[in-house]
């Protein structure tokens, strides 16, 4: 176990199974040193974000969301140390016209990838409001992060 699973450890998290992709696409998209993730949801935290769910609860779908994606990554090269930087996050959430509050949600993803990676966690970020979310789910994010340079 590498370091950055350690810290997930230390943290109380750990990386669920590696999604099946549910569609013609790849779960992680790899170009030279840049990783994408294809996004994921957090599959316990349904319905809308300030009506079914509350900021709280939409803030842990996040980081179910991002350990998601960190599993996905995972299983594309094996070793969540060979990270370098998370680059960018984009994250949708479930809500209705209105809600206004999607930064403060993203923030529970967007707080953990800190805490693990430390400064290299550190990203720009997108939090964006949806109508609806495939399945219902209250998040979805994907992950973009930058491989440390192989020698």
């Amino acid at each position: 176990m590498g370091k950055i699973e350690q810290r997930l450890n230390e943290l109380g998290y750990q990386l669920p199974e590696i999604p099946k992709p549910m569609g013609f696409y790849k779960p992680v998209n790899k170009y030279n040193n840049l990783l994408y993730t294809s996004g994921q949801d957090s599959r316990d935290h349904k319905g809308k974000v300030g009506v079914d769910l509350t900021i709280e609860e939409a803030q842990e779908a996040a980081r179910q969301s991002v350990l998601r994606c960190l599993a996905s990554i995972k299983g594309e090269i094996g070793d969540l140390d060979r990270i370098d930087k998370i680059f960018k996050v984009l994250g949708f959430v479930n809500c209705e016209a209105g809600f206004g509050r999607q930064p403060e949600v993203i923030n529970g993803g967007s707080e953990l990838l800190i805490e693990v990676f430390g400064e290299n966690g550190r990203h720009a970020r997108s939090a964006i409001g949806s109508i609806d979310l495939p399945g219902n789910a209250a998040v979805e994010i994907e992950l973009l992060v930058v491989l440390k340079e192989e020698v």
